[in-house]
Order: structure tokens, then sequence, then C-alpha cells
């Protein structure tokens, strides 16, 4: 089994929420790491999603750093949208 892990930096221009995060999150840049695991037998490669994370910073010193949280990619694509349509909106 080969998994392929993938950091991405996704950017929120707006205070934003996510259903395993708690509270709003404020505006800001947060990592987002992605597993894929491939998938063995096929003709040609192909990977299959096993888990996507979303980093946030701590929010007390008794807290690592660094959080991280499993999260549903089509929610997360959903959070981006309406943040853009909403960024689209007040300019």
């Amino acid at each position: 089994m080969t998994i392929r892990t993938t950091r991405t930096t996704v950017s929120f221009a707006n205070a934003f929420t996510l259903r395993n995060l708690d509270g709003v999150q404020p505006a800001g840049e947060y990592v987002v790491v992605v597993d894929d695991e491939q998938i063995e037998g096929l003709s040609r490669i192909a990977y299959r999603r096993v888990a996507t994370l979303f980093q946030t910073p701590a929010t007390s010193a008794s807290r690592p750093l660094i959080q991280s949280f499993s999260i549903s990619q089509t929610e997360l694509d959903a959070a981006l949208m309406k943040d853009r349509d909403q960024t689209i909106a007040r300019h």
C-alpha cells in the first residue's frame, strides 16, 4: 500500500466555520494535509482519498502549537466557495 501526502495552504478572507472545528475560525491562511492511498491492481496509477486534515493554531498554551482536525473535502470546498462569494459581494 502506497500513501501519497500533499500539503497545501488555503486562504480565507472572512471568518468561517467547519463542522469538526470548535467555534468560528478567523480569516487567514491554513494548512490542509491530504493522504491518498494508491489503488492496487489497476492498469494505470490511481489514488483514493483516505484523509483530509485541517490544521489550526493552538488556542491555549497547554495544547500543541498546531492542531489537526479531520474534515470533509466537500465541506472545505463549500466553505472556500462561500468565502469567495462573500469577498466578491463586498467589493
